[in-house]
C-alpha cells in the first residue's frame, strides 16, 4: 500500500477529532442512525429489494441534513413515502397483513420516523420502534449468531435513548453505552428467570425457520446429485448415542428409497398391486436397541433421517411433538410435512435389524423393472455372470457377493469429480470410465441385480459422523450424504449392500466422506496449520450445540425435571406458575426496598450545592437554591470585589464542567472541586479580617 495514502494514525486522529467537534444534536442523530441500520440490517435478507433500497435512502438523506444542520423535510414528502411503501406491500404481498408484510413496514416506518426527529417524543417513538423490530428478528432465527446481533442492536437503543435523557452538555458515548450495559444488566436476573420458569407450550424455535431446508436428498437421484451434495460442508443433523457407539460401517440414516427408474433418473416406485399384496417394513430385530438422539436442521423434505432401523415400536419409534410421523413400508420414516424448522428427536434403533417380507410376494416385482432397451451391456454382462460355474443357481447373496467382488477388482474407482454422463450413464460406468461416486456404484449394483431377476433398490441417506465432541454429540454434515443398495434375498428379507464398500473402504468403515478441495481461506489456514481450520469449525458448531440443547431445546420436560431437583415429586404446570409468581413477587418486593432506600439516599451534588450556600452566606453573599453557579459566580463579584476572583473562578469551573459543551456530569462535584472552592472561600475569608 502507497504510505502517501494509508490510514495512519493521524488520519485515524483526525476523524475522531471532526466527530468530536460535531455539535451533540448531530452526532446523536449519526449515532442512532448508525443503531438503526444495524437492527435492520438483518432483515433485508427476507425483505423486498425496494424496501432495503427506501430504506438506506431515508437513513442516507437524513444523514446529510444532519451534517448540513438543513431543515426536515415537510409532511408532504414523509407522505409520499409512506404511501409508496404501501402500495409496495400491498403489490408484492397482496396483503398488508402477516409476517412479511408487517416486517416490510415496520423497517420502512422506522426510517420514516428520522425525518421527523423535532421533540425527544420522536425519538422516543423511534426507540420503541427499534425495540420491536429487534424482537420481529427471531421470527427468522434463533440461531447465536442472530442472538448476539440482536444484543448489539439493543445495546445501542438503549445507549440512544440514556442519551436523549441527557439533556445537558455533552455526555461521551462511552459513558451513555456504560449506564445502557448497567440496566442491561440489572434485567438480566428478571430474564433468566423468565427463560427457566415461564410456562411452554413447545419449543422455542416454533416459529422461526433458522434456515430454508437445503439438504441435498430429495426423492429423486441423477447420476452426480449425491456428489453435488457432498460438496457441502453444511450441518445436516447432529446424533447422541446413548450407550456405546456402533463401528463406523453400521452408521447408516435412512432417507428416501428409489426403485423406480426410467434409464435416467430414480424416483419412489407407485406400487403396481393391491394393497394387500405389497410388501411390509416388517422390522425383525436380531440385537439389543441402541438409543439415540437427533437434533435435525431445516429440510425441504417430509422425511427423518432416522438410524437404520429405527422401528415404530413404543419406546423405541421417534418422538416428534407438532408432527405426524409414520413408518413406509419400505423403513423409511416420512412426516406430514417438511421439516422446516429445528427439531429434537429421541428414537431407538436396531442395527442389526432385518425387514421385509421372506417370502415371495407379488409385490417384489415393482422391484425388478428397468427401462426398455437401457443399459443393454450392462445387463448382458448380468446375463454372463449368471452363466458362470457355480452361478447358475446361486441365492441373491452369492450373486451380490460376485458382483461386489467384481467391483473390488475391476480397477473402478471413487472420485467426487465423475463428470457428466451420457444417456446409458450405467453403461458407461460399468465399462468404460469406472470411476463414480456412490451413487453411480449404487445404480449399477441395482441395474445387475435386477438384470439377475433379484428385486433391488436404492437407498439414500447418510453414512458416518464427524468424530465425537466432548459431549457426546456428533456432527453428520451434508458431505456425508450416501447413496447405497438393498437386495432381496428369500426367507430373509432385504439386505443392505454398500457398493461403495468394496472400492473405497474408509469411505464406509471409518465414516470419512470425500471433501472438495478447500476454498482460498481454508488453504491458508491448512497452510500455517493443517488442523487450524477443523479446530475453529468444530469449536464454533460446539458453542451452537451448546447454544441449541440448553437454550432453543429447553422445554417443559426440562422445567418439571427442574421442579423435581426442587423436592417436587409429581410436578404439574400450575406448581411451575406457582412458583414463577412467588419469585417475581419476592423480585418485586426487593425493587421496592431498594427504591425506598434509594430515595432516602441525597444526590451527592445536592450535598455539595448546600454545603456550596453555606460558605458562600458565611462569607455575606446570599443565592438562592435554583441560581446556577454563574450568577452565583456574578453576585461573588459584586459583593467581594477582588477579594472573590478565586471563589467566582472556581464556580466558573463548576459551571462549565455541568453545563459546558464537553460536560462530564460524574466529575462536576468531585472531591478536588470543592477542595479548591473550600481553600477560595477560606482565602477570602481570611483577606477580610485584615
Amino acid at each position: 500500500m502507497n504510505p502517501a495514502v494509508a490510514p495512519g494514525p493521524g488520519l485515524r486522529r483526525s476523524a475522531a477529532e471532526a466527530l468530536r467537534r460535531l455539535p451533540r444534536e448531530t452526532r446523536d442523530t449519526l449515532f442512532l442512525l448508525l443503531v438503526i441500520a444495524i437492527t435492520v440490517g438483518p432483515h433485508l435478507l427476507h425483505l423486498p429489494p425496494w424496501c432495503a433500497v427506501m430504506v438506506g435512502f431515508v437513513l442516507l438523506w437524513r444523514a446529510r441534513i444532519a451534517l448540513a444542520g438543513a431543515a426536515l423535510p415537510g409532511r408532504w414528502a414523509v407522505t409520499a413515502l409512506l404511501v409508496a411503501a404501501v402500495g409496495l406491500t400491498l403489490w408484492g404481498e397482496r396483503s398488508m397483513f402477516g409476517k412479511e408484510a408487517g416486517v416490510t413496514m415496520l423497517a420502512v416506518l422506522m426510517s420514516l420516523k428520522t425525518l421527523e426527529l423535532r421533540a425527544r417524543r420522536d425519538a422516543l417513538v423511534v426507540f420503541f420502534l427499534g425495540f420491536f423490530l429487534v424482537l420481529t428478528h427471531f421470527l427468522y432465527s434463533q440461531s447465536l449468531p442472530s442472538g448476539l446481533w440482536m444484543l448489539l442492536s439493543l445495546w445501542g437503543l438503549l445507549t440512544s435513548l440514556v442519551l436523549a435523557h441527557m439533556p445537558v452538555g455533552r455526555p461521551p458515548l462511552a459513558t451513555a453505552a456504560a449506564v445502557a450495559a448497567r440496566t442491561t444488566a440489572l434485567g438480566l436476573p428478571v430474564m433468566a428467570l423468565l427463560f427457566v420458569l415461564f410456562p411452554r407450550i413447545g419449543p422455542l424455535w416454533g416459529l422461526p425457520q433458522d434456515a430454508q431446508g437445503r439438504t441435498g436428498l430429495s426423492g429423486t437421484l441423477r447420476l452426480g446429485g449425491v456428489a453435488e451434495v457432498a460438496e457441502d460442508d453444511s450441518i445436516a443433523f447432529r446424533v447422541r448415542f446413548l450407550g456405546p457407539a456402533p463401528p463406523a460401517e453400521q452408521i447408516y440414516f435412512r432417507g428416501p428409497v428409489l426403485s423406480a427408474f426410467d434409464g435416467r433418473e430414480w424416483t419412489r416406485g407407485v406400487p403396481t398391486v393391491p394393497v394387500s399384496q405389497r410388501p411390509r417394513a416388517d422390522l425383525r430385530p436380531s440385537a439389543p436397541a441402541l438409543r439415540y438422539e437427533m437434533t435435525l436442521e431445516p429440510m425441504r423434505l417430509p422425511l427423518l433421517p432416522l438410524l437404520e432401523l429405527t422401528p415404530d415400536t413404543p419406546g423405541l419409534a421417534p418422538t416428534l411433538p407438532g408432527w405426524m410421523a409414520l413408518l413406509r413400508p419400505d423403513a423409511q420414516w416420512q412426516t406430514d410435512r417438511p421439516i422446516a424448522e429445528r427439531v429434537r428427536i429421541e428414537a431407538g434403533a436396531w442395527l442389526s435389524a432385518v425387514h421385509g417380507p421372506v417370502d415371495p410376494v407379488p409385490g417384489l416385482r415393482d422391484h425388478l423393472r428397468l427401462p426398455s432397451g437401457s443399459n443393454p451391456r450392462t445387463r448382458a454382462w448380468a446375463v454372463a455372470l449368471r452363466q458362470q460355474p457355480g452361478l447358475a443357481s446361486a441365492d441373491a447373496s452369492t450373486l451380490a457377493a460376485a458382483v461386489l467382488q467384481h467391483i473390488g477388482q475391476a480397477g473402478y474407482s471413487y472420485t467426487l469429480a465423475p463428470g457428466t454422463y451420457g444417456a446409458d450413464a450405467v453403461d458407461e460406468f460399468w465399462f468404460e470410465r469406472k470411476a463414480g461416486f456412490c451413487e453411480h456404484f449404487a445404480a449399477a449394483f441395482v441395474v445387475v441385480m435386477r438384470s439377475l431377476d433379484i428385486p433391488a433398490r436404492i437407498v439414500t441417506g447418510y453414512q458416518g459422523t464427524d468424530p465425537p465432541t466432548r459431549d457426546g454429540w456428533r456432527v453428520v454434515r451434508q458431505s456425508h450424504a450416501h447413496a447405497w443398495a438393498e437386495y432381496w434375498q428369500a426367507g430373509r428379507g432385504w439386505v443392505r449392500a454398500d457398493p461403495t464398500a468394496a472400492v473405497a473402504p474408509d469411505r464406509v468403515r471409518a465414516g470419512r466422506s470425500l471433501r472438495p478441495p478447500p476454498g482460498l481461506v481454508a488453504g491458508a489456514l491448512n497452510t500455517i496449520d493443517p488442523d487450524l481450520a477443523d479446530r475453529l469449525r468444530r469449536g464454533w458448531e460446539a458453542v451452537e450445540n451448546a447454544w441449541n440443547q440448553r437454550v432453543l431445546n429447553y422445554s417443559r420436560s426440562q422445567q418439571f425435571d427442574l421442579l423435581r431437583s426442587l423436592g417436587l415429586k409429581a410436578p404439574e404446570g400450575r406448581d411451575l406458575a406457582s412458583l414463577l409468581v412467588l419469585l417475581l413477587a419476592a423480585a418485586a418486593l426487593g425493587g421496592a426496598a431498594w427504591a425506598w432506600w434509594d430515595r432516602q439516599r441525597r444526590d451527592p451534588w445536592q450535598r455539595l450545592e448546600q454545603r456550596v450556600r453555606e460558605r458562600l452566606a458565611a462569607l455575606g453573599v446570599e443565592v438562592a437554591p435554583h441560581e446556577p453557579p454563574l450568577t452565583r459566580a456574578a453576585r461573588v463579584r459584586q459583593v467581594l470585589g477582588a477579594r472573590g476572583d478565586a471563589l467566582a473562578s472556581a464556580l466558573d469551573v463548576l459551571a462549565r464542567s455541568r453545563y459546558g459543551p464537553d460536560a462530564r456530569p460524574s466529575a462536576a462535584g468531585g472531591t478536588a472541586w470543592w477542595r479548591r472552592f473550600r481553600q477560595a472561600a477560606a482565602a477570602a475569608a481570611a483577606s477580610a479580617t485584615r
